[in-house]
């Protein structure tokens, strides 16, 4: 016997048990199990005369029980004749129609429960089969058919039509009352009023008053529809096929229906709208939710895209209010370049693109120091030189719906690129413009600007040459790796996406040719055979040759906190070097970096007169790695560092109010922390001997405040002032209780910006690039700079290119070196010469005399003459 026939004659044996009465006019029409306490019965009286509902109740059977607990009973109510009454969860939130007879009561049934209608402890009626299986019922809306309104004391599921879960429409009725016939809109006889005249020549329409957000009559326009909006902008685009002939007005116009546009409405049709003209968060629209007012007129050809293009002396949001709902087109001539490549954005929730004009936008203190006139006017600048690039709908992982050869070889998007030949309608929302792209587009409609190269210039330059690569959490976990002292993993999630990222690196760090590279972002899980430092060793040295093999500077076990790691976090920075071209001197250095800690209410802040104390704060930061090499007879101090991130909140964030909120200076979270960190590696290397390089990623842009004190900031000559962090301890010590101003920087050079002045980058964030990536050298290692590169491999591609999957779906992955990381590596080529030595003295000839004593001196006398004039 079948499990379909087994739960019948389960049912009949139940059924023939219960206790049944003969007749009845009262039965279960609706049942409905939606989402939360969305719970209802409908009850029809199918009789003549009203029914008094003394004795009944609702009861259900739990879970497949064949014996029912009581819900809700129902004395005092009662049913006029061919009515329903609908009985309610008390906490449903069901919105039922004027006039629709309702009971509220414990109704508490869910998928898998049967529910009955019982009078005197007889069933009535009867919806579910007892016991019940598992899911029956669940997420839906029962109704019953108007051909079979008999009360049954056995369910039969024939009788029932299954509707979505939460429907409610028609909910009291046995049929669902007629709608009202609302007649059909036209616009016959209506003053159209050109979209040119509603969008206006300002950023608001004219047809809004000042101070407020909607015009106080409709407008009824007419245009053609250039594109549907479905999911991003709901609603639709109209424009003018004609228009005004003025660049200062925008010919279309979006009509917001809160909805996707019926099927007639598309691309090429004409449509006539009459509705209230919005400002709605800065997008200009005609709104029609409400009453739908529009009437569909012929189809025809869509308006020609309008060449997009800034004009002299404007923005290019000034630019983009010019051509407001309209449809566009980018082509050389709009000089667009990406800002940010395709990925994700926090404030859309969506992967998108940012594009700027003429060029990528920089980051305001890579520039120019922190809340100076030019960091802020370069903050407003970069904020009014932004347009994301979008799709109607949100794409799928790892796909561009625009740019369907989406790919990791030749189909990449990289910063700086110019972007031409794609089309869209300009909107906005989230305090941005936004085109919504309307075709598609090639590789071959971006024009490279700084295109991929297989290494970094300086490669081949130099005697020696020093890089600073963040590898973006390296763990080896999946590989049988030792733990780390959090326990956490916060790298590759499979093995498969581990050997990739370690792939990667390892092409990368072959193709820069550093002879010795400081690491960050590698698990902190000590230098034996199972940690990710020696991981990564061994199959880089599998693609070196024996000369250029690299090993790894190890701390000494004094400095290993546990006996085995590098401080306390998952994360630590490394040093690696060929010893086969430098040799290590001495013993290597861990350089401790200051903590945080304030217990709860010793720091007290006050706004608008109210004055509240801090919650506990404690705060670290990784500690950084000295070690000594001999190149020759010079010495060579490299120190890598990876200070506190700009993410997490210090105390100076509480009480400043900043918390929850970017700082005002533009400089990220725990500023005057990494100032902290960046004056004890001042204070304990300024004595250091011979050259000295300080590498790493310092979380600090060019001229922030860390970088300022390690470099060149002088007090007297600044206007603003720059203090270290309060509340913080040095191993283990009380190092500031107050945080101190800076007099005088520690002189440090910034090769980057030696080299190449300050607009070089090595990191994109938010559309902006810059420097966190550094690479600070004393005044005698300064001279010896051949050159400097960040190899941009990271900064400027698609974050989808990276190790991981979570994100870019079926998008297939390389093992180049690009996207290894989400930080560009540095490297620094030096000049050190090996020493020439001097030649050994000739032999003086015995016989001096005669015409070949005579020659061979001559001879000898040119020959040296010759060899100082080489």
């Amino acid at each position: 016997m079948d499990n379909v026939n087994k739960l019948t004659a389960i049912s009949l044996a139940v059924a023939a048990a219960l206790p049944m009465m003969a007749s009845a006019d009262v039965m279960i029409t609706e049942y409905v199990e939606g989402s939360s306490n969305n719970k209802a019965i409908e009850l029809y009286n199918g009789g003549d005369t009203a029914i008094d509902l003394a004795g009944y109740k609702l009861v259900r059977y739990k879970d497949g029980a064949t014996v029912a607990s009581d819900m809700v009973a129902l004395d005092g109510q009662s049913i006029a004749p061919k009515t329903a009454k609908v009985i309610l969860n008390s906490s449903a939130v069901i919105t039922l129609d004027q006039g629709v007879d309702s009971y509220s009561g414990s109704l508490s049934f869910n998928g898998g429960d049967a529910v009955a209608l019982v009078k005197d402890d007889a069933v009535v009626d009867i919806i579910g089969d007892v016991p019940t299986p598992a899911g029956w019922g669940l997420d839906v809306t029962l109704k019953r058919k108007l051909d079979a309104l008999v009360a049954n004391t056995v369910f039969n599921a024939a009788q029932w039509e299954q509707l979505p879960k939460d429907t409610f429409s028609g909910l009291g009725y046995l049929e669902a009352p007629a709608e009202p016939e609302v007649p059909v809109f036209s616009c016959s006889g209506a003053k159209i009023v050109p979209i040119y005249q509603v969008q206006g020549a300002g950023e608001s329409s004219p047809y809004v008053p000042e101070g407020a957000f909607e015009s106080e009559a409709e407008v009824t326009v007419r245009g053609v529809v250039t594109a549907r909006g479905e999911s991003l902008f709901k609603g639709f685009y109209l424009q003018e096929v004609k228009g005004d002939n003025s660049p200062y007005t925008s010919d279309g116009v979006f009509v917001f229906l809160g909805e996707a546009a019926p099927e007639a409405i598309q691309p090429g049709v004409e449509v006539c709208v009459q509705g209230k003209v919005k400002e709605y968060f800065g997008l200009t629209q005609i709104d029609i939710k409400a009453d739908k007012k529009f009437e569909v007129g012929a189809k025809g050809e869509v308006p020609v895209a309008a060449p997009f293009y800034v004009a002299d002396g404007e923005t290019l949001a000034q630019a983009l209010e010019r051509y407001e709902g309209m449809n566009v087109a980018l082509d050389a001539g709009s000089d667009l370049k990406i800002s940010r490549t395709f990925s994700y954005d926090y404030a859309g929730r969506r992967n998108n693109m940012l594009v700027s004009y003429k060029e990528p936008l920089m980051k305001s203190t890579q520039l120019y120091p922190a809340l100076s006139a030019e960091a802020t006017a370069l903050v407003k600048s970069n904020l009014e030189n932004q347009l994301f690039i979008e799709s109607d709908y949100k794409p799928a992982n790892g796909v561009i719906p625009y740019f369907p050869d989406f790919n990791v070889e030749t189909g990449y998007i990289r910063v700086g690129d110019q972007l031409t030949n794609l089309q869209g309608v300009i909107g906005y929302s989230y305090g941005a413009y936004r085109l919504v792209a309307t075709n598609t587009i090639t590789a071959g409609d971006f024009i490279r600007g700084d295109d991929r190269t297989d290494a970094p210039s300086v490669a081949t330059k130099g005697d020696l040459r020093v890089a600073s690569f963040n590898v973006l959490n390296f763990f080896n976990d999946v590989d049988g790796g030792d733990t780390n002292p959090s326990g956490s993993n916060r790298g590759a999630l499979t093995l498969e996406e581990m050997v990739l990222q370690r792939t990667k690196i390892v092409s990368a760090i072959t193709a820069m040719n550093a002879d010795i590279v400081g690491l960050m972002e590698i698990a902190n899980n000590g230098f034996g055979e199972k940690s990710a430092i020696k991981n990564l060793v061994d199959a880089l040295n599998e693609k070196q040759t024996p000369e250029n093999a690299y090993s790894f500077v190890e701390i000494t076990d004094a400095d290993k906190y546990d006996g085995k790691y590098f401080g306390t976090d998952a994360i630590t920075v490394g040093m690696l070097y060929r010893g086969g071209k430098v040799t290590l001197a001495g013993a290597a250095q861990a350089i401790d970096t200051p903590e945080q800690h304030a217990s709860a209410g010793s720091v007290t802040r006050t706004k608008d007169g109210k004055t509240e104390t801090n919650p506990g704060n404690d705060a670290y930061q990784r500690h950084s790695l000295a070690q000594t090499f001999k190149i020759h007879d010079e010495s060579l101090t490299v120190v890598v560092n990876h200070l506190k991130s700009k993410g997490s909140g210090c105390l100076e964030d509480w009480a400043n109010f900043e918390e929850s909120v970017d700082p005002a200076d533009q400089q990220g979270k725990c500023n005057a922390f990494r100032v902290s960190a960046a004056k004890v590696l001042g204070e304990t290397l300024k004595d250091v001997k011979g050259d000295l390089l300080i590498i790493g990623d310092m979380n600090a842009y060019g001229m922030e405040d860390p970088i300022r004190v390690l470099t060149d900031f002088d007090a007297s000559k600044s206007d603003r002032d720059i203090m270290t962090a309060s509340w913080t301890t040095l191993d283990g010590k009380v190092f500031e209780r107050q945080g101190s101003k800076i007099e005088k920087g520690y002189g440090l050079i910034n090769l980057n910006t030696k080299a190449h002045g300050t607009g070089t980058f090595s990191y994109s964030y938010n559309g902006e690039l810059g420097n966190l990536d550094h690479a600070l050298a004393n005044a005698s290692l300064a001279k010896r700079l051949v050159d400097i590169e960040d190899w941009h491999i990271n900064s400027v591609e698609s974050n989808l290119f990276e190790y991981g999957k979570k994100f870019s779906g079926d998008l297939a992955k390389s093992e180049n070196a690009f996207s290894a990381s989400d930080h560009d590596p540095v490297i620094v080529a030096l000049s050190y010469p090996a020493p020439v030595v001097p030649p050994k003295p000739e032999p003086t000839p015995k016989d001096d005399g005669g015409a070949l004593g005579y020659l061979g001196l001559a001879l000898m006398s040119l020959f040296g003459l010759q060899r100082r004039r080489r």
